[in-house]
Parts: C-alpha cells; sequence; structure tokens
C-alpha cells in the first residue's frame, strides 16, 4: 500500500513539475512570450470574482498539458493591494484596451518588442464556457488556429 502511495505521489509531483508558473508581472511576460514566440493567456481577475474559470479550467490536467505547450500564462488580479498603483494602472488600462468589460475573463495576445518597444496583437477573447477544459481548449485553438 506505501508503495503505491508512493509510486502516485511521484506520478503527480512530476506532472506538476513540469506545469507552468502563472506569471503576475507583464515586463516578464512580454519578455517570455517575445523570446518563446509564444501568445500570452492574460487572466484578469479580481477578489470576490467567480472561481469558475480556476476550479473548472484552470485547474485541470488538460489545461497544464495544453498551456505548457501553447501559451504563456499571466494572471493579473486587479484587486491585489500588495501591487504598487502603477502597476495596477497599467493593468486596468490593458483591460480596457483589450475591451475586457467584466471579470474573470481571458483573452489572448502576442507580444513583441521591437527596438524597446512594445507592441500588441489582440487575437481574442475566450469567455468562460460550462462543460470544462476540453471545449474551452478547443475554442482557445480556433482563435490561435485560424
Amino acid at each position: 500500500m506505501t508503495q503505491k502511495l508512493l509510486i502516485l505521489l511521484f506520478f503527480l509531483g512530476s506532472f506538476f513539475l513540469h506545469s507552468q508558473v502563472w506569471k503576475t508581472d507583464m515586463n516578464d511576460a512580454i519578455m517570455a512570450s517575445d523570446t518563446q514566440k509564444r501568445p500570452l493567456l492574460i487572466y484578469f481577475t479580481a477578489a470576490g470574482v467567480s472561481q469558475k474559470f480556476q476550479s473548472e479550467i484552470f485547474g485541470t490536467p488538460d489545461f497544464v498539458v495544453w498551456s505548457r505547450d501553447n501559451v504563456i500564462l499571466v494572471k493579473l488580479d486587479l484587486s491585489d493591494a500588495n501591487v504598487s498603483d502603477t502597476v495596477k494602472d497599467q493593468n486596468v488600462k490593458l483591460k480596457n484596451a483589450l475591451g475586457i468589460d467584466e471579470l474573470p475573463q481571458a483573452c489572448l495576445l502576442m507580444a513583441s518588442v521591437r527596438k524597446g518597444k512594445t507592441t500588441f496583437n489582440n487575437l481574442g477573447i475566450v469567455p468562460y464556457k460550462p462543460g470544462g477544459a476540453k471545449g474551452w481548449i478547443n475554442d482557445a485553438n480556433l482563435i490561435l488556429n485560424p
């Protein structure tokens, strides 16, 4: 019994070891996107909003595998008290520029840096919909691969 438990823990540990960590700094995320030539998946959230995105989509093994291979994960919590006012303002301006009008919301965009100037190409918003990660991933793939 103990041996089976150890084997299970080993496999779960290696699974989560290979998953991505959500970035919270846009500058780091932009650099990673530009270097790896992968789009950003920006998750805009705030305190008190529904956690369905987190529990039904982002918390699934399907999403972990898909995100690791396809996107740079960015989580921007617009209510985070540990973030400076300048960063909060920057995140709100980005939310507004991308047409995000309700939270939580996820969008895909490409970011590139040329001659010190950052440009964004908004690929689209991928809204939450019931049914789990597979349907959401299919919608995201349609945006990434039109």
